[in-house]
């Protein structure tokens, strides 16, 4: 099963992390869910699919009362994102998703509706988690054409999507990367066939690399903290991806 980890805490502000699944069925992508919790208020990124609802909320159960969760924020479209929108909406119906509007009409196709939706403009928005202040910001074409990603300058935390995402083997459970060199071989060649634009992928690099980022955390894989922040970042900025790799 899943298990919630607090990896921020200062004061009435904490980033709570739903780690990987051990005991998931192979046939589906594991996945990181985190939960930004600030004076009782509570916001969910990409939330994961219908398939592990009931080990995300199993787990998020066990260190906040899951109606504290006032809205989710999707980085893109993706099941393994979103497909369990209509379950959340069943356990609350008054729950906004927050995500690119360019899926405010395919995400539905999921659950909810206009009301439901809330779309961010292309340049990104501040997002209130009751007086605290969160930023989504663009990640476009990395790899989807709408994407977004969420900025705690507090915390001093980018929660990521699939920028920074791995595929770890079974037995790597680390929550945070401890062998830099080790680590990004399994993020290479989801990076090289995923990320799709090299000028999308400079324009992201040039834009975090001027942001105060502690800990950087993917949707997969484990979190990037302190000098391996950059490390990643500048690893990215040098690596071939999409139409570059398939070239002779």
């Amino acid at each position: 099963m899943k298990q919630a980890q607090v990896i921020f805490q200062e004061g009435d502000l904490s980033w709570t992390m739903i780690a990987r699944d051990p005991a998931k069925h192979g046939y589906v992508i594991d996945t990181n869910e985190y939960v930004i919790t600030y004076g009782g208020e509570s916001i969910l990124t990409d939330p994961g699919g219908s398939e592990i609802f009931p080990a995300v909320f199993s787990a998020i159960c066990t260190v906040i009362d899951p109606l504290s969760i006032k809205s989710l924020f999707a980085s893109h479209q993706d099941p393994d994102i979103i497909s369990s929108l209509g379950l959340w909406l069943d356990f609350n119906p008054s729950l906004r998703c927050y995500t690119s509007r360019l899926w405010t009409s395919f995400i539905p196709h999921f659950g909810g509706d206009d009301e439901t939706l809330i779309g961010i403009p292309d340049e990104g928005m501040p997002i209130s988690l009751g007086e605290h202040r969160l930023d989504a910001i663009p990640a476009h074409f990395l790899h989807s054409s709408g994407n977004m990603q969420l900025y705690d300058g507090t915390a001093k935390i980018l929660f990521s999507g699939d920028v920074g995402a791995a595929l770890l083997p079974d037995d790597a459970n680390e929550v945070f990367v401890k062998d830099f060199d080790r680590h990004i071989d399994y993020a290479r060649g989801f990076h090289q066939r995923w990320m799709g634009s090299t000028e999308a992928k400079l324009d992201w690099c040039q834009r975090v690399s001027s942001m105060n980022i502690d800990m950087l955390c993917p949707q997969h894989g484990a979190i990037y903290q302190g000098a391996d922040v950059m490390r990643f970042i500048n690893w990215f900025a040098e690596l071939p991806v999409g139409l570059m790799t398939f070239r002779k």
